[in-house]
This record gives C-alpha cells, sequence and structure tokens, in this order.
C-alpha cells in the first residue's frame, strides 16, 4: 500500500492543504486592509479578491502556501490562464494581483522577495480606440431634443461626457456640487480616488444648467434630497449600465453604427484636441491620466487617420 493510499496519509494531506488555505485567506485579508488603508475602490477591492483565491485555490492543490511560491511558479499559473484562452488582458489583470499580494507580504515581513515582480506581463492585443467624426459627435448630441425630462438629462449627460472625456463611472459618480456653473468647469473623482478640475464647454454647461432647472427637481423623490447628479426616471442614482443603454439608444436614432459605447465618447474627446493641436501633457491632465504612456494611444489614433488619408489622396500612395 502506497503512502498516498493510506487513511492516515490521506488525512494529513487534507489537513496540509486546509493548513495552507487559512494562510492564503490571512495574506489575502492582509492585503485587503492595507488596499483599504490606501483608499482603493471597492471594485479593485473586489477583483484582487476573486483572482486571488483563484490562485490560492490552485497553488494550494500544488502543495504551496504564500510563502513557498516562486517566480516559476507565478510563470506557471500564468501559462495555464493562456493554455485556458483567457484573454491577454485577463492574464495581465491577475498577475497585477499576485503582484499586490506579494507586496503586501514583504512590506510585512513574511517574504524577502515578490515573485510576481520577476514575470512579464502578458503582451495585450493593441486596439485603437474607437472614435466618432467631430460631425458624428455633433450629430448624436443634436439628435437628443432639450424637451422632457429624459432627453433634458441624456442632453446634459452626453454632453457632459464628451465635453469633459468623462468615463461612465465618473459620469454617475457626479454630484451636483461637482459643477462650478460660476467658474464652468467639473470637479470629478477617477480612478484611484484622484481629483481633477476639467473646463467644460458652452454648450455642455448650458445643458447641465437646463437639466438642472427643469427636470432634475421632477426627478428627484419627494424630500430625498440626492447629492447624485444624474438621476433615473424613478428618482434613483444612475448606473453604468443605463449611460450604455440610453447611449445606444441615441447612436441609433442619429443613425450612428451600433457598436459605440461610453468610451467612444471619451476616445472621441482626446482624439479632437489633439486634432486641434493640444499638446500630450494637457490630454493627460484632462483625462485623468496617471502616466503620459497611457495617452500616447492617441498619437497612433492619429498617424492611423492620416495614413487612411494619404492612402485615399495621394496619386503615388
Amino acid at each position: 500500500m502506497t503512502i498516498g493510499a493510506h487513511p492516515e496519509g490521506h488525512r494529513q494531506a487534507v489537513q496540509s492543504t486546509e493548513r495552507r488555505l487559512v494562510q492564503w485567506r490571512e495574506a489575502v485579508g492582509l492585503l485587503q486592509d492595507d488596499l483599504q488603508r490606501r483608499d482603493a475602490a471597492p471594485r479593485t477591492r473586489r477583483a484582487y479578491g476573486v483572482d486571488l483565491e483563484q490562485f490560492a485555490s490552485w497553488a494550494s492543490e500544488r502543495g504551496l502556501g504564500p510563502q513557498e511560491v516562486d517566480s516559476k511558479a507565478v510563470r506557471r499559473y500564468i501559462a495555464r490562464l493562456s493554455e485556458q484562452h483567457m484573454a491577454p488582458s485577463t492574464s495581465a489583470r491577475k498577475l497585477a494581483a499576485l503582484r499586490a499580494l506579494f507586496a503586501s507580504q514583504r512590506e510585512h515581513g513574511s517574504i524577502a522577495q515578490n515573485p510576481a515582480d520577476l514575470v512579464s506581463t502578458p503582451r495585450r492585443a493593441s486596439h485603437l480606440p474607437r472614435v466618432l467624426s467631430a460631425r458624428e459627435a455633433e450629430r448624436l448630441l443634436d439628435r437628443i431634443p432639450a424637451v422632457g425630462l429624459l432627453e433634458l438629462r441624456d442632453r446634459a449627460l452626453f454632453e457632459l461626457a464628451y465635453a469633459c472625456g468623462l468615463r461612465a463611472e465618473e459620469l454617475v459618480s457626479l454630484r451636483t456640487a461637482d459643477v462650478d456653473h460660476d467658474g464652468e468647469q467639473l470637479r470629478v473623482e477617477g480612478k484611484g480616488r484622484k481629483t481633477r478640475f476639467v473646463p467644460v464647454g458652452e454648450p455642455a454647461m448650458a445643458a447641465v444648467r437646463l437639466y438642472v432647472e427643469r427636470a432634475r427637481p421632477k426627478l428627484e423623490p419627494p424630500a430625498a434630497r440626492l447629492d447624485a447628479l444624474f438621476l433615473s426616471k424613478t428618482g434613483r442614482p444612475l448606473g453604468t449600465s443605463d449611460v450604455r443603454r440610453r447611449l445606444r439608444t441615441w447612436a441609433a436614432r442619429a443613425g450612428l453604427p451600433a457598436g459605440y459605447s461610453p468610451h467612444a465618447l471619451r476616445h472621441s474627446f482626446a482624439t479632437h484636441l489633439l486634432d486641434g493641436g493640444a499638446d500630450l501633457r494637457s490630454i493627460q491632465e484632462l483625462l485623468g491620466h496617471s502616466s503620459v504612456s497611457s495617452t500616447q494611444i492617441y498619437t497612433r489614433v492619429e498617424s492611423a487617420r492620416l495614413r487612411n488619408a494619404y492612402a485615399r489622396s495621394h496619386p503615388r500612395a
């Protein structure tokens, strides 16, 4: 009889796996405490929790606790994700969660070095962002009439999205106090709870003013005193799914191709600024990018547009 087949051996193996799972839970709990102290977004904490639970299960089955994982084990795990046909962006996110976990372990003195730091991030497919032309953006916004309560709201919503380059999450997080009507600017809380102030153009400012004066008071439930800027027809704050759904509706009515998301308005904002001569550093600040490298994708959009124009127009292209 082999040791693995012996009842006592099996019981010890089970107990060993359970001990490792407890160690992993403690390590993940420690990271969650660290993230909360750093005021990380709840969505980030949830995503890390799910990703790390999956890794903990995989590592425990292979007899590895938090202090026993090396870079080779992390590489094997990332390779396994690729074999399961996971997108490179998904693998990259899971690797980021592992780096955060082992960084936490190192900071608390449990390990000497971060094994995930030695593993290369999977290369993501290079997709140019989809953008509307200036004429398409104008057609989309002008197609939303400033008449009914929801139309007034949607006109203000998408005017702001395009005028300020906002993410969907930033749009639905806006409060009434975030709009500076006199200064014609917007206070935006972006990723990582970073606050930025973005100027608002006259058409968007006028649309917001009209919505706040005529529509929002009628959408807000009596005595509710909500501070969310954009409200649904039932008086609750809008969610990102509401923004996507309403954009699909208005894009279809404007005769635009299917598939435009709220992020397309953000991409259009940045691309049109670049077309107009704005420098990358200014666009970076307006978008709330932590690094200019994130903003440089728009130079590729401009380059692709010029190449297409050259190919269509030059006799010897």
